[in-house]
């Protein structure tokens, strides 16, 4: 079992499972985002990378990893919350297009904010878990202390996702608002809030997963996030926008495919991966793999 654990072929699916966690706690963002105010915020991955570089700040100045992780994800939250208020919600109502084109400037914006502010140079947290792999009868299995945090981290966040929007009141009224906001209001529900609320749960997953990236080997930078952000998209597609379980299902599908690709052909050729999947995927089940056609009652 040591030998199987050891093989080439085990390195790559941990690898692989490794790189579809970070893809599917952005993607569970995406699906928090979409199901509470059915708005895509292109901008996601950059204002994860915000939170977590000013959480890396306050690192530099003497605090704790748990700190720092507590911090990022505040400023994440805030940021999402301030983002909605300031420049999303006079577009309720108004084409489809323009969140997109407002979104899409907000990353740009805050990209050239970080590389001002903080350079483009690539910073690392120290990570509370070993990152040295794991040996058995004196053969190395391709698995770290961090890679099992990784993995329990996300299966935490996506139960306790499904749990809320599943079983909660806070939960059905986030979904109810956006998909039928006038009735909503009608009903007693605080729109506005519920729509704010959206934004401020889905930043602060998005910058858990931002700072899971900064504890790597690999560490931050302020465009990081971008391909992290495609390959996360493309994974809350597959497993479909209604689904938490979906995203996370989805994230280690493209981690695992690209990571396969990596080692047995090209990595100039293993971003197609994901969207070779994605088509076979929407071919298959347009509104994705987990997403379930139900009636729904508002």
């Amino acid at each position: 079992m040591s030998v199987f654990l050891s093989s080439p072929f085990m390195h790559n699916i941990f690898a692989g499972l490794a790189q579809g966690i970070i893809y599917s706690l952005v993607a569970l963002s995406l699906v928090i985002i979409w199901q509470s105010t059915h708005v895509l915020n292109f901008a996601q991955g950059a204002m994860a990378m915000i939170a977590t570089y000013i959480g890396m700040t306050e690192i530099d100045r003497g605090i704790g990893y748990w700190w720092c992780v507590i911090i990022s994800v505040l400023v994440g939250m805030a940021l999402g919350g301030v983002t909605e208020r300031v420049l999303i919600r006079p577009l309720y109502g108004k084409p489809e297009i323009n969140p997109i084109v407002v979104m899409v400037g907000f990353l740009g914006f805050l990209e050239a904010l970080a590389a001002a502010i903080w350079t483009s140079t690539t910073r690392n947290i120290t990570e509370p878990f070993s990152q040295i792999y794991f040996k058995s009868n004196g053969h190395l299995v391709f698995l770290s202390s961090f890679i099992i945090f990784q993995i329990v981290l996300a299966m935490g966040i996506m139960l306790s996702v499904a749990a809320l929007f599943r079983f909660t009141k806070l939960g059905l009224q986030l979904r109810a608002s956006a998909l039928a906001p006038e009735v909503s209001r009608l009903l007693g529900v605080r729109v506005s809030r519920m729509l704010t609320i959206g934004w401020i749960l889905s930043a602060g997953v998005g910058a858990i997963a931002a700072v899971i990236i900064a504890s790597g080997n690999f560490g931050l930078f302020p465009t990081d996030m971008d391909g992290i952000f495609v390959a996360s998209f493309i994974a809350a597609a597959v497993g479909g926008l209604e689904s938490p379980l979906g995203a996370v299902a989805g994230g280690l599908i493209i981690g695992l495919a690209e990571q396969f690709i990596l080692a047995y052909w090209s990595p100039d050729v293993a971003p197609l991966g994901g969207i070779i999947i994605l088509v076979v995927a929407l071919m298959i089940r347009p509104q994705g793999l987990f997403t379930k056609n139900t009636i729904r009652r508002v």
